[in-house]
């Protein structure tokens, strides 16, 4: 039997979505939004503009329970639980390919699309305040060209497996990242890893450095003016698992052994072969347990001409 063949066995039809299972990874579920869903949840927002939710936080809220009121309040319920449950903790939403069809590329599709990203943010938690964009979401450009302080905007270098939140001071439950727009684009897949997978978690979650603070800091372009310390490992779930804070570009060791523990786990963690990759098309989300999966992003193909938009949410749970 096929992978092709195994995934159209696991379609679930839900009220307004269907839920799957992607051919990476059984871990992450992909929830397809129907064109009709969409068409319902527009009509039930069209007195809220994108200025509306960013200056009335009341309102994100308002959103959320309308998405969730066009599927008959079974898509919040599903991605509580597919964020709570250790086993899954990562959902790919995509809509249908009627509704891709209808897209546009235009200012007016793109602020759509953070009013969506902001109804599933708030069905499973609530979004932090990014420092780097000023708002509760943030929006970025990958171009061709960059001289940007972090890899975060340069296309044609991977960025390395991480766990966002670890050089703030808010705690990052969730990270949210939709795909607004792209042109002349080859690679620069999402990276995915759950920290079970990895084929050396127990080496590294067991290592004397393993608990041991270690100083996080970031570049100006983040516009976080302070550092924090915690370790890698900072805690464990309800069932005694590990969470995991790491990110190999804000990393400050303090001495040889924090050093070495750091550059030793970034080189397991970029060979484990347990790594793969997610194509995000424009209008689809990608939404990851921060403490329990790693996500980076692969390089791009060289081309004058290329430009992709990313929308990130983090935030925390608050069930």
């Amino acid at each position: 039997m096929n992978i092709a063949t195994v995934f159209n066995q696991n379609v679930q039809e839900r009220s307004g979505f269907t839920i799957s299972l992607h051919p990476e990874s059984p871990r992450l579920q992909v929830v397809t939004l129907a064109k009709s869903t969409l068409d319902a949840f527009v009509d039930l927002i069209q007195d809220y503009s994108l200025q509306s939710l960013e200056y009335k936080p009341f309102l994100r809220y308002a959103v959320a329970d309308a998405l969730d009121k066009v599927c008959d309040y079974q898509l919040g319920k599903f991605l509580v639980e597919t964020m709570e449950d250790r086993e899954t903790g990562a959902f790919l939403l995509e809509p249908d390919a009627d509704a891709k069809a209808a897209f546009e590329d235009s200012d007016e599709q793109r602020d759509f699309f953070v009013i969506l990203s902001t109804a599933i943010s708030h069905l499973i938690g609530i979004p932090n305040f990014d420092a780097m964009y000023g708002k509760y979401y943030a929006r970025f450009t990958v171009k061709n060209d960059d001289n940007s302080d972090s890899y975060l905007r340069q296309a044609h270098r991977r960025m390395e497996l991480h766990n966002d939140g670890t050089y703030v001071n808010e705690r990052t439950d969730f990270v949210l990242m939709m795909k607004m727009d792209e042109k002349n684009m080859q690679m620069g897949d999402s990276l995915l890893l759950h920290v079970d997978d990895w084929g050396d978690l127990e080496r590294f979650y067991h290592h004397p450095m393993a608990k041991q603070d270690i100083v996080w800091g970031a570049p100006p372009s983040k516009n976080v003016g302070y550092t924090i310390e915690h370790p890698v490992f900072f805690e464990e779930d309800k069932n005694g698992k590990p969470h995991m804070l790491f990110i190999d570009q804000f990393a400050q060791p303090q001495n040889m052994q924090q050093g070495l523990y750091l550059h030793q786990m970034s080189e397991s963690l970029e060979s484990d072969e347990s790594c793969f990759n997610v194509r995000v098309n424009v209008g689809s989300m990608l939404v990851v347990q921060n403490h329990c999966w790693l996500h980076g992003r692969d390089k791009f193909v060289a081309d004058p001409g290329l430009k992709r938009e990313l929308l990130r949410q983090r935030g925390h749970f608050t069930r």
